[in-house]
C-alpha cells in the first residue's frame, strides 16, 4: 500500500497521464496532508496565498496611506475654514490673506533661488538677467529686509506674542504687500506717495540754485552735491536717517538699479508688461499709478525710457532728478 501510494504521488508530480481509481485518489487525499507534515514540503492549496503575499510592494502601502492622510487633511481644513468664516468672519479674512501672503512669499523665495542658482552656474550678472527676473530679485530683496526685521525682534522669549500684535497695529511699516488687503494696498501706495512728494519742493529749490552755475565748471562737483541731500532719499523711498555716505552709496545703488532695469525693459518692450507690471514700474519711478488708467501709464513710461536710455553712467544723477520732474508735471496723476 505504501508503494502505491509512493507511485502515485510520483506520477501526479511528473504529470503521467494514468489516471488513478476512486479508491486510490481518496486515499491519496486523506494521505496528503500526513505526507506533507511528514516530509515537510508545502501544501498545494497555500500556494496561491504565499504566491499573492510575495508581490505584495511596501511602497503602495505607503502611497495609498499619504492619500488617505492628504484627503483627510484637506477634509478637516475644508470644515475648519467653513467654521470661521461663519463665526469669525473678520478673523478669517486675515487669515486668509496671511496664508496666501504665505504662500505667495514662499513662491517668491524658491524663484530667486533658482534665478540666484542659475546666475552663479553661468556666471551671469545682475544686469545680464531679463527684466522679469532682475525686478523679482530687487523686489524680492527689499521684501526680506523687511522679513528680517521682524525676525530680529521676535528672537526673545515670548516676543512672538508682541509681534503678532505690532503686525496687526502697523501693517505698512512692518508687513510686505503679500500680507496687505486690497483696500491696503492702493491706501498704504497713496501713503507712501504722499511721503515722497513731501520731498518735491525741496529738490526743485537745489534744482533752482544750481541752473546758475550749468556753464560753470564745477557743475560736476554740484550735482555730486545734489545727490547727498536727504531729499533725494525720500523722493525714492528710502530712509534718510544716514550718514551722507551711506545715503551716497544708497542713492547710487538704487539708481544704477533702475537705470539696468529701464534697459532689460527696453529691450523687452513696454507692451509684453501685464496691466500690473506697468503700474509697478510706474510707481517705482515716481508716478502714482494705483488713480491712473493702464494705457496713460505705458504712455508715460515710454517717456520714462526715452529719457532714461539715453543717458549715460556719469548722468545718472539726472535719472534722479528724473524722478521728481516726470512725476511732478504729469497731468493726469492725481496725487
Amino acid at each position: 500500500m505504501a508503494l502505491s501510494r509512493l507511485c502515485w504521488a510520483r506520477a501526479a508530480l511528473w504529470g503521467a497521464a494514468v489516471t488513478p481509481g476512486p479508491y486510490v485518489t481518496r486515499k491519496l487525499q486523506l494521505a496528503r496532508p500526513r505526507a506533507g507534515l511528514a516530509w515537510g514540503a508545502p501544501r498545494l492549496f497555500d500556494l496561491p496565498c504565499r504566491s499573492s503575499n510575495l508581490h505584495l510592494s511596501p511602497k503602495a502601502d505607503v502611497k495609498s496611506l499619504i492619500s488617505y492622510v492628504v484627503t483627510k487633511t484637506k477634509v478637516i481644513n475644508g470644515k475648519y475654514h467653513r467654521f470661521l468664516g461663519r463665526h469669525f468672519p473678520r478673523f478669517y479674512v486675515l487669515y486668509t490673506i496671511f496664508m496666501k501672503g504665505l504662500q505667495m512669499f514662499w513662491a517668491d523665495a524658491k524663484k530667486a533661488r533658482r534665478i540666484k542658482t542659475y546666475m552663479w552656474k553661468h556666471n551671469v550678472k545682475f544686469h545680464q538677467l531679463s527684466y522679469r527676473e532682475m525686478e523679482h530679485l530687487r523686489q524680492f530683496r527689499r521684501d526680506v529686509t523687511k522679513c528680517l526685521f521682524l525676525g530680529i525682534i521676535s528672537i526673545p522669549p515670548f516676543a512672538n506674542y508682541l509681534v503678532f500684535l505690532l503686525m496687526y497695529l502697523f501693517p505698512r511699516q512692518l508687513l510686505i504687500q503679500h500680507f496687505w488687503t486690497p483696500k491696503q494696498q492702493i491706501d498704504f501706495l497713496d501713503i507712501y506717495h504722499a511721503l515722497r512728494k513731501q520731498s518735491h519742493p525741496e529738490i526743485l529749490g537745489y534744482l533752482e540754485r544750481v541752473i546758475p552755475l550749468v556753464s560753470d565748471a564745477g557743475l560736476r562737483w554740484h550735482m555730486t552735491e545734489l545727490c547727498t541731500k536727504k531729499a533725494l532719499s525720500r523722493a525714492m523711498l528710502l530712509t534718510p536717517y544716514l550718514p551722507s555716505f551711506l545715503l551716497r552709496h544708497r542713492l547710487k545703488t538704487h539708481t544704477t538699479v533702475i537705470h539696468q532695469l529701464d534697459k532689460a525693459l527696453a529691450k523687452l518692450g513696454i507692451g509684453h508688461l501685464t496691466p500690473q507690471e506697468v503700474k509697478s514700474a510706474c510707481y517705482l519711478r515716481g508716478l502714482n499709478s494705483t488713480h491712473i488708467a493702464e494705457e496713460r501709464c505705458r504712455t508715460w513710461l515710454g517717456e520714462w525710457l526715452q529719457i532714461s536710455c539715453s543717458l549715460k553712467e556719469a548722468e545718472l544723477s539726472l535719472l534722479l532728478h528724473n524722478v521728481v520732474l516726470l512725476s511732478i508735471n504729469y497731468t493726469g496723476s492725481r496725487r
